[in-house]
């Protein structure tokens, strides 16, 4: 299979509980529910951009473990090449563990585990899949040499690529943004890469502007029901998100990348894959979980019937 939509990031599976609120510094709090689901945002980009019309290799790293052997599958079982993903003998599988509340917010603890282990080295291995893409996506679950070796060869063949910089934990390097076709964060996101406060639509163009004059091609800043806000070479332009009862927002951010990534690679205009992300999105924060969440095509297809 050639894959016109490559992933390199994070592979995790995630231990997930819920409870009526999300605990202060030192509470303990009761639990209604657990599940224990494939995520990380490498893999469930990869999953929403395989279930939503594109075909998907995944470059990552998982742990010699059970775990390890679970994630590869449920990646296998979306059709997703996965002969970039590699076994860290003597490390455990990434894990994030979820709490989340009774108003669909929630809290992340991420423990890298194998993710650390993919390095330059494995993505140059694997340079045949980036040479075979039309799009390549990245985030920042991955040792950033990593992150920056793929942007950089990425670009240096042309692709479309991506970053979604989470999780943002301080401003990226400067000679990233030159090879960055869209930069998507969230609020929180943007203000921490640009120093600017973000607590409003213009303050959101503020941070976009900001990050677009480091060298980013295009910014979309995600901002949850409010929607998305693209600042790009003709302005800023803000999508509405649309209107659904929200039951579980994790992996809504990551359903929305790899559904724009999907759409883009599939020959749609910039602005008919933002609406189509957004539409993924919107549904997949119906549900409850990370990639048992995203949906399908098909589903997106019988959404948009009169």
């Amino acid at each position: 299979m050639q894959a016109n939509v490559v992933v390199v990031g994070s592979i995790n599976m995630d231990l997930v509980a819920r409870s009526k609120t999300l605990p202060r510094p030192g509470e303990t709090v009761v639990g209604s529910e657990f599940a224990t689901v494939p995520g990380g945002k490498g893999a469930n980009q990869a999953v929403a951009a395989a279930r939503l019309g594109a075909k998907v290799a995944m470059v990552g790293c998982v742990g010699a473990d059970a775990y390890g052997e679970q994630l590869r599958a449920a990646l296998v079982a979306e059709s997703i090449d996965c002969q970039g993903v590699s076994v860290a003998e003597g490390q455990p599988s990434g894990l994030a563990l979820i709490v989340v509340d009774a108003s669909s917010q929630n809290t992340i603890v991420i423990i890298a585990g194998g993710n650390a282990c993919l390095l330059p080295a494995n993505v140059q291995r694997l340079d045949s899949l980036l040479q075979q893409a039309e799009v390549v996506i990245c985030q920042l679950e991955v040792p950033l040499d990593t992150v920056a070796h793929t942007l950089a060869r990425a670009r240096r063949l042309g692709k479309t690529v991506i970053l979604n910089p989470a999780p943002a934990t301080g401003p990226l390097p400067d000679s990233w943004y030159a090879n960055i076709d869209y930069l998507i964060p969230n609020e929180s996101e943007a203000q921490t890469l640009s120093g600017v406060a973000v607590d409003s639509r213009a303050s959101a163009q503020a941070a976009a502007e900001k990050l677009r004059a480091l060298g980013a091609g295009t910014v979309i800043v995600t901002l949850g029901a409010e929607g998305a806000l693209l600042v790009g070479e003709g302005g800023a332009v803000h999508f509405p998100a649309p209107v659904v009862q929200a039951l579980d927002t994790t992996a809504a951010g990551d359903t929305f990348v790899g559904a724009f990534a999907a759409a883009l690679a599939g020959g749609q205009s910039e602005r008919e894959a933002i609406l189509f992300g957004q539409r993924a999105a919107a549904l997949s924060v119906t549900r409850a979980g990370a990639q048992p969440s995203i949906p399908h095509l098909c589903e997106l297809s019988k959404q948009a019937q009169p």
